[in-house]
């Protein structure tokens, strides 16, 4: 039986264990601890399908993430792709319509939609449309009929 005693002793020792535990500050060598992303041109990539804008990836100071900001115009589908990872797309404007291994499902904003890796999907503007992303870096993008596998040049 767990008393109001043996909580507040367990709390003792975890707060002890906290304190006693160092962990290395960061060194210079070792980069900065913050980035800060200025946005410029460069960063953004227009396609036929939309807009995308990079915010943090491996080419901008992020590690293990690559982040970005998508702009779909209304009545715009994406083409079918596979992502080696899983992504996680928030909308921030708009709707629209994402098909990820057969099943569709309307995304408004508001809206977070989980795309699992490896799948088929396809997006479908129903309106103006904007999204952030998320995913990790080193993910591979394939497109069926077409050989090999490629980078997100808004994502690298």
């Amino acid at each position: 039986m767990v008393t109001r005693a043996s909580k507040a002793a367990l709390l003792e020792v975890s707060k002890a264990a906290l304190l006693t535990s160092r962990v290395p500050p960061c060194r210079e060598s070792e980069g900065p601890a913050l980035h800060v992303i200025a946005m410029s041109p460069e960063n953004v990539t227009t396609t036929p399908n939309g807009t995308m804008t990079g915010l943090a990836s491996p080419s901008r100071g992020s590690v293990e993430l690559s982040t970005w900001h998508a702009a779909f115009s209304a009545g715009i589908t994406g083409p079918e792709h596979s992502v080696s990872r899983e992504q996680v797309w928030r909308v921030t404007a708009g709707a629209m319509e994402v098909t990820c291994d057969g099943r569709t499902e309307k995304v408004s904003a508001g809206q977070v939609v989980v795309l699992p890796p490896d799948v088929p999907r396809h997006v479908h503007a129903l309106e103006d449309t904007e999204v952030y992303v998320v995913m990790r870096a080193d993910a591979l993008v394939s497109v069926p009929g077409a050989e090999g596998t490629r980078t997100l040049p808004w994502a690298t």
